[in-house]
């Protein structure tokens, strides 16, 4: 019963720390800052500006505490000094210029490089306490968490990345538009960890896993912020945030299986760090390499229209139209442009068919009646020489 209303406790310790409340303010900015790019380019935003605010709590917290078994059972054990210094580490990273670092393997691997050099002697005040606590953690319970965050990551990643990404235009190389699709997201991720001070002992024999000398502890739901961002030119936004989310998900067993070992020598975490910082910026920088070496996929073609983004709750959104689909024919008419586009739409205003090419190169037709107050140009973004490109 005891360990029950310490879980509970530690569940509600997740609203003591800062980062909770960083977290929504960093979302909440990043949202402005989406919503302005896109009026920048479009005059119209697709999402409102609190859209990155539905991703920031459900999946984490639900993953958060799928995970939270593991570290339970085995004991993950982390003093607030490192819990202070990760968090201090996660929001130096928060800033837009050092958000694509907003990664696992980043915080908590500068976090066990800046706790090797922390001294071992403790001062009278909290703050030298906390510098000692982080310098002696226990480099096995980082480990784990380490391969966890990772794991959580690359799931995340995987599963929520490509969700409603951001449109953009800018010009290429040769002075011709072309577009591109921004994901950037932040999720929360809280973990229970056993904390080591005045508590209770472990009521097991077996538990925790981790030898933890007898000391008390309690526990703590506690906040991990992952970020992620990606820029795609080259691909389809779906194929390629889920395929560095897949990537990110072998950097993640590769670290769990590393994890292993230092259970039992500690110090083989400071491998395991170099191989989660290192494969973590691999696949972030052969993403971007990869993306300028392939031609643009979201350019203006001889034959078509290819849909650069959907305006949420417009007729072309309630007519199933996706994010990389062309449009060969509006109304019987062949088009090449937004241009085309509109002057076709105008033959019916009462109802609109359209001929499109999806994603498998199959053709479909799809028709829907049009009705007054309804965008009059039902809601899609192209690729277009003008600013404004809604069509």
């Amino acid at each position: 019963m005891e360990i029950l209303q310490e879980i509970l406790l530690g569940l509600c310790r997740l609203f003591l720390h800062p980062l909770t409340y960083i977290a929504i303010l960093v979302t909440y900015f990043i949202g402005l800052a989406r919503v302005k790019r896109e009026r920048k380019h479009f005059r119209i935003r697709v999402f409102d500006f609190i859209y990155e605010l539905r991703f920031l709590f459900w999946p984490g917290l639900a993953l958060g505490l799928l995970l939270s078994i593991i570290t339970i059972t085995v004991g993950v054990v982390v003093p607030i000094g490192m819990i202070v210094l990760i968090g201090v580490l996660t929001f130096i990273l928060s800033g837009p210029w050092t958000f694509r670092w907003l990664t696992p393997s980043s915080i908590i691997g500068l976090a066990v490089i800046v706790s090797l050099f922390l001294p071992k002697e403790a001062g009278n005040n909290t703050f030298t306490r906390w510098m000692r606590e982080a310098g002696e953690t226990n480099l096995s319970s980082l480990a784990i968490l380490l391969a966890l965050l990772v794991l959580a990551e690359g799931y995340l990643i995987w599963r929520y990345g490509s969700r409603a990404t951001s449109p953009e235009i800018f010009k290429s190389k040769r002075g011709l538009p072309v577009g591109s699709h921004i994901s950037q997201r932040l999720w929360l991720v809280p973990l229970f960890l056993l904390i080591p001070s005045e508590g209770f002992s472990a009521p097991f024999s077996w538990w925790p896993l981790l030898n933890i000398n007898g000391q008390e502890f309690y526990f703590f739901f506690v906040p991990f912020s992952i970020g992620f961002f990606q820029r795609m030119k080259a691909m389809h936004p779906k194929q390629s945030v889920e395929f560095t989310g897949k990537r990110v998900l072998g950097l993640g067993i590769v670290t769990a299986v590393l994890a292993i070992p230092a259970s039992f020598f500690p110090v083989f975490t400071v491998f395991i760090v170099l191989v989660a910082i290192i494969g973590r910026e691999w696949i972030s920088i052969s993403q971007r390499l990869e993306d300028a070496r392939l031609p643009f996929f979201f350019t203006q073609r001889k034959n078509g229209s290819i849909v650069l983004g959907v305006l949420p709750k417009s007729p072309a959104d309630a007519m199933g139209i996706k994010v990389g689909e062309v449009i060969i024919r509006v109304n019987g008419e062949d088009i090449a442009g937004e241009q085309d586009f509109y002057q076709a739409l105008q033959k019916n205003r009462a109802l609109c068919k359209l001929e499109v090419l999806d994603l498998n190169n199959e053709i479909r037709l799809v028709q829907r009646a049009l009705y007054d107050g309804e965008h009059h140009e039902l809601g899609i973004l192209f690729v277009e020489d003008h600013e404004t490109s809604v069509g």
